[in-house]
């Protein structure tokens, strides 16, 4: 199948700006060069042209967000400087089985600040003398060179999966910031409602106190009346016994 026609059953009806990984391996492209993708594609990160026939990558469109390109077992031999300028983010670059001959090929590739690692399996170069050596030179960047770093550690598997799980991560995190600070804002919301509530108990009970205090004093009046009550009807019979004796 030809690429143009394996790229636009890859999208599958989707808008090229909503694709972040694009697999078309095993494809044929008709003139070596890549057909099919445009600069319509801001959001691919992923792009994998494994044994396609390509001998050059001078026709990759601009890629901002690419962090990872596979273009193993294709003949490219050079043309490498189009990279910095078009896949500034890429990270990860596959060449392996490919006609790269000399260090001068690769040597476009120091531009790509963000480049950690770099495959050249199968490729004549890694037969020169001192190929890792001059490579780690050449492109200081680099932290794996086919699959191991300066010390010839091999890379982890935690570190491959980091590497490509950074922007889920990302997105986790900001989610989890968002949950935190409604939670935040939930808790502040319900200590305040306590605190409200703790305020109207404490005005209903002062209402309480305040009703009780009025009908005591009520209470303490009425008595009084009742004694000042009694007392004159006292001092009125007194009297009367009073002026009966006087007669």
């Amino acid at each position: 199948m030809e690429m143009k026609k394996r790229i636009i059953l890859e999208l599958r009806n989707r808008d090229p700006a909503e694709v972040a990984e694009l697999v078309v391996d095993n494809c044929r492209s008709t003139d070596g060069e890549v057909q099919g993708l445009t600069d319509e594609y801001t959001e691919l990160e992923i792009l994998s042209m494994v044994n396609v026939g390509l001998t050059s990558l001078s026709k990759l469109p601009s890629l901002p967000k690419l962090r990872k390109l596979e273009v193993s077992d294709n003949t490219i031999s050079g043309g490498l400087e189009t990279l910095p300028e078009k896949c500034p983010d890429l990270t990860y670059l596959n060449l392996s089985g490919n006609k790269i001959k000399e260090l001068s090929s690769i040597e476009p590739l120091q531009n790509l600040k963000n480049l950690k690692s770099l495959d050249l399996y199968s490729c004549e170069v890694t037969t020169l003398d001192d190929y890792r050596e001059s490579v780690f030179e050449l492109v200081p960047q680099l932290t794996y060179l086919d699959g191991y770093d300066q010390e010839d550690n091999e890379v982890s598997d935690s570190e491959a999966d980091n590497d490509e799980d950074e922007d889920d991560e990302d997105e986790e995190e900001d989610e989890d910031a968002s949950e935190g600070e409604e939670e935040e804002v939930g808790l502040s919301y319900l200590m305040k409602e306590g605190i409200q509530d703790e305020d109207d108990d404490g005005d209903y009970v002062e209402e309480e106190e305040e009703d009780k205090e009025e009908e005591e004093e009520e209470d303490g009046d009425e008595d009084g009346a009742e004694v000042r009550g009694d007392k004159r009807k006292r001092d009125e019979e007194d009297e009367g016994e009073e002026d009966d004796d006087d007669e």
